[in-house]
């Protein structure tokens, strides 16, 4: 370790080098909803700041949102040459084999490590860890991370406090060996869990069933606690962070972490209202749509933080790298 706390600019890291999303082409409005809910269009907005969502429906598989997403990230970062995949996900196709190898196997992977993390809206930064630490015990020099999530499929259709705030979605990262003073360099993820709140965020019955208030207050406690200890790790104030990229849970939890933190709204990246709650493949999609639309510009210090069921949450920094981004 240096002085001040961080690591040496020589050290061994994952960097991000390709990148991509897909999202189902089914859009569900709120006007949609409200035909067989009872809500109001101006009442969804209000509460979520969600005014669409994607809907994957029954046409399509949580390996089709993976492999979509996943074959973007590849061309992006140049050629399949990874020897690892890992599939953030809270809706595998099957409850045995894991999805991440059939996803594989469709992407010409076949062969490569692969299998499915399960940290429900934390997921991605929980796969992150995994794939930083592959590469830095020399398991792999190249992973691809893909979140994928056909969150639907949990939603009790009639449930006017779920229904409006999930969507439909993958998106994925290629990460290779580099060093620590590359753009792109993943930093210290920063993880934890508290599973004696395990019933705030659960599937019930079949469907899935969430505490609002309570989720609320532990999102925002436990989102912003990470960010920090993160941030102090890279060396960074709030003030040096360009870009905060949140796990879009809802407009309110977002504003509130931002606010928590000191970060104002202009240096907050969304897409929170046509997109929705994806779970774990929100942070993917966002990075990918933030670096097509140039709000996530190379040099950018981008802070990353998530909170999901479990319970589980998690943190990490990176310096943005110059990427391509498939179509």
């Amino acid at each position: 370790m240096t002085g001040d706390g961080t690591p040496p600019a020589d050290r061994a890291a994952a960097v991000i080098c390709g990148i991509g999303h897909w999202l189902p082409p089914r859009v569900v409005t709120n006007a949609d909803l409200c035909a067989r809910l009872d809500t109001t269009e101006e009442w969804i907005l209000s509460r979520t700041g969600i005014a669409a969502r994607r809907v994957a429906g029954e046409d399509l598989t949580t390996a089709d949102l993976a492999a979509e997403a996943g074959a973007r990230a590849l061309k992006s970062a140049g050629g399949h040459d990874v020897q690892a995949l890992m599939l953030a996900t809270t809706t595998p196709d099957r409850a045995c084999p894991a999805t991440a190898p059939e996803v594989a196997s469709r992407l010409g992977l076949t062969g490569v490590a692969a299998f499915d993390v399960s940290a429900v809206c934390s997921g991605f930064l929980y796969a992150l860890a995994a794939a930083t630490g592959f590469i830095a015990a020399g398991h792999a020099d190249r992973v691809l991370l893909v979140a994928a999530e056909r969150f639907t499929s949990l939603l009790d259709p009639l449930d006017r406090t779920t229904v409006p705030i999930f969507g439909d979605g993958a998106g994925a990262v290629v990460l290779r060996r580099g060093a620590a003073a590359e753009r792109g360099a993943v930093g210290r993820v920063f993880l934890g869990s508290d599973g004696e709140n395990r019933d705030l965020i659960r599937v019930e019955d079949g469907y899935f069933r969430m505490e609002g208030r309570a989720v609320f207050r532990q999102a925002v406690e436990r989102m912003a606690e990470a960010a920090r200890a993160a941030a102090g790790a890279a060396g960074w104030s709030m003030d040096d962070v360009d870009r905060m990229v949140a796990h879009q849970a809802n407009a309110r939890v977002s504003a509130a972490v931002a606010a928590e933190l000191g970060i104002p709204a202009d240096r907050q990246a969304q897409n929170i209202r046509d997109v929705g709650n994806t779970a774990a493949a929100s942070i993917p999609i966002l990075l990918g749509q933030a670096t097509a639309d140039g709000v996530l510009a190379p040099g950018h210090r981008v802070l990353v933080t998530a909170f999901g069921g479990g319970l589980t949450w998690g943190a990490t920094t990176v310096v943005w790298p110059d990427l391509e981004t498939a179509p």
